[in-house]
């Protein structure tokens, strides 16, 4: 049996994971002057745009266990941006929601988060985009999608 070299630079992982640490490193650096990282950001864009009032939702959305997610909470509640509330019935169930400062840096970040997308999506024609979302749409498809820390 053959050997054949693995090249680390051409690797599709490789390629993906500097891809990303690259888009969120803009991100994270342009959010900083907010007082957020990137899962603070996630966490205020599922509470806020999306809804989601339950740690375990919040979560599945972000793609991140439910540790990292109560440390984020945690965090989160003590920098006055959400609040977390017992839910209703057995009160062991718990409740995000945002306060006022937290709507306010949801919808200052909004921009932000926006215009980096635009920056690296201007990069490619429309059919690229397209190609590219329906490429990783089937790499992550049957893979699990939880991640320890995001």
């Amino acid at each position: 049996m053959t050997q054949t070299r693995f090249h680390l630079h051409h690797s599709l992982g490789y390629q993906i994971t500097m891809l990303a640490r690259v888009i969120e490193r803009r991100f994270e650096q342009r959010i900083a002057e907010h007082g957020l990282t990137r899962v603070t950001w996630c966490v205020l864009l599922a509470a806020g745009e999306e809804g989601l009032a339950t740690p375990s939702e919040i979560a599945d959305f972000i793609g991140i266990d439910r540790t990292a997610t109560s440390r984020a909470l945690r965090q989160m509640e003590a920098g006055g941006l959400i609040t977390r509330r017992s839910g209703e019935g057995d009160g062991r169930s718990i409740r995000v929601m945002l306060t006022a400062a937290g709507q306010a840096a949801l919808q200052a970040v909004l921009p932000i988060a926006q215009e980096n997308a635009a920056h690296f999506e201007a990069k490619l024609s429309g059919e690229e985009l397209s190609e590219l979302r329906q490429s990783a749409v089937k790499l992550l498809q049957d893979e699990p999608r939880i991640v320890a820390k995001l």
